[in-house]
């Protein structure tokens, strides 16, 4: 009986293919890939990560739209904005893969000598524009603008756009909160006190999402005539 037993295991084994040399099935698990239209979803969420390493006194905005008649569009789309006692941190997200090359003056930068984007501190510039024309009625803000790139870049640019001195940075996504509480920092060793007071940082906080556009077809037009340009 026991050899019987035996027999019935072994021959149950032999039905088995080895697994060294089993064909996968169509319905075998593949290989898990990231989907392109996830990687911008995925820089964000690293960048939000970033800006909520900031003080408890900061705030901080993301995917603002607000009208802008300089623009083609008649809009300016910001990614990201950063409200402190000490300035207006302005900031415009890349998600490019290669070497960055660029200057401060330069009207397109290069990305690994294929192709050319449009110097993305110019078109920061048109950003905070738009935004002094939300905040006119405050006077003598201090705005920095800033350039953040994943680590799939790396750079090529003007040693002084990464020198903290400088109110334009190109910075790496990581390196976003660092850079932002250095320059607050820095700042604060130049004056004897906040520049903004806890109600004035509240105060432009509310006025930036009072005007932030929100209305689907605006936002839906807008990018549909930045795709033509």
């Amino acid at each position: 009986m026991f050899k019987k037993i035996l027999s019935w295991f072994k021959s149950s084994n032999e039905k088995e293919s080895p697994q060294t040399t089993r064909k996968s099935s169509p319905n075998s698990p593949m290989k898990r890939t990231i989907d392109p239209s996830r990687i911008g979803e995925l820089g964000e969420y690293k960048i939000n990560i970033q800006l909520d390493q900031l003080p408890k006194d900061t705030k901080n905005l993301r995917d603002i739209m607000v009208k802008n008649p300089r623009s083609r569009t008649g809009y300016a789309q910001i990614d990201h904005i950063v409200v402190t006692p000490y300035g207006l941190f302005v900031i415009e997200t890349k998600n490019y893969n290669g070497e960055i090359k660029g200057g401060r003056s330069d009207k397109y930068w290069k990305v690994s000598n294929r192709f050319n984007m449009f110097n993305p501190l110019r078109q920061n510039f048109g950003h905070i524009k738009a935004l002094e024309l939300v905040l006119s009625e405050i006077p003598d803000l201090l705005y920095i603008s800033m350039i953040s790139f994943t680590m799939r870049c790396r750079f090529s640019i003007d040693p002084e756009l990464r020198k903290i001195e400088s109110n334009e940075l190109i910075v790496y996504d990581t390196e976003l909160s660092e850079f932002i509480s250095r320059k607050i920092n820095r700042i604060k060793a130049t004056s004897d006190k906040a520049l903004l007071t806890e109600a004035e940082v509240q105060n432009i906080y509310d006025r930036i999402q009072s005007a932030n556009i929100t209305d689907p077809a605006l936002r839906s037009e807008h990018v549909a005539k930045i795709k033509k340009q």
